[in-house]
């Protein structure tokens, strides 16, 4: 059940349309624009539809805190959680009381989360095929353990940077696969830190 949170599938976010190359200006304003994005999000929350490769869905809230926080509340009857704190990703199973625990920076979420990962040093544009779509892969190579993540955003001038983050996909280590989509998102609430912990099932 953990692989949920971690992998990655097919990217239908984004159709990858083979399409000329864009411009090296045009692309570094791209990623340029993503990394404003990322940084411009304080507070986050949205919806979130989580689907694995065998093609599962689960749904839930996202709320995001940066940097470093986010917390994945899964649909009633779903007994999973995955919440972290700053500096740790928790994957915590209700229903068989195990609990999980990973420096950020070594999930493909890091991406998203840790500030220390430089998303316009390891980021690399992929064609969508629509302009109003783009599409960022970030990957370490040195440092393939810490998996890989596709980032999707939609241009939307109401969204910070420019740009609303419409999901993303993540392959990890082992190469699981998981495909989040985001839906009605808000931005600049106050959340609580103590959002981000959580109750032990070990105890």
């Amino acid at each position: 059940m953990f692989a949920l949170a971690l992998g990655a599938a097919a990217l239908p976010l984004a159709a990858t349309v083979p399409m000329p190359a864009a411009s090296a200006q045009a692309q570094a304003g791209d990623i340029d624009q993503v990394v404003k994005a990322l940084r411009g999000i304080g507070t986050m929350t949205a919806n979130f539809t989580q689907t694995d490769r065998n093609g599962q869905s689960f749904s839930g809230k996202l709320t995001l805190k940066r940097p470093g926080k986010i917390r994945f509340q899964y649909e009633k009857g779903v007994p999973l959680l995955v919440v972290s704190d700053g500096k740790a990703l928790t994957f915590v199973d209700y229903e068989v009381a195990q609990v999980q625990r990973y420096p950020i920076g070594n999930s493909p979420l890091g991406a998203l989360l840790d500030p220390n990962r430089d998303v316009k040093r390891y980021g690399k544009l992929l064609p969508t095929g629509d302009p109003n779509v783009v599409s960022v892969e970030v990957r370490d190579p040195k440092k393939p353990e810490f998996g890989v993540i596709t980032l999707i955003f939609r241009r939307d001038s109401g969204a910070p940077g420019g740009l609303e983050l419409a999901g993303w996909v993540a392959l990890d280590a082992q190469n699981t696969r998981t495909t989040v989509r985001l839906s009605g998102h808000r931005y600049g609430m106050s959340v609580s830190n103590n959002t981000f912990r959580y109750r032990d099932p070990r105890k």
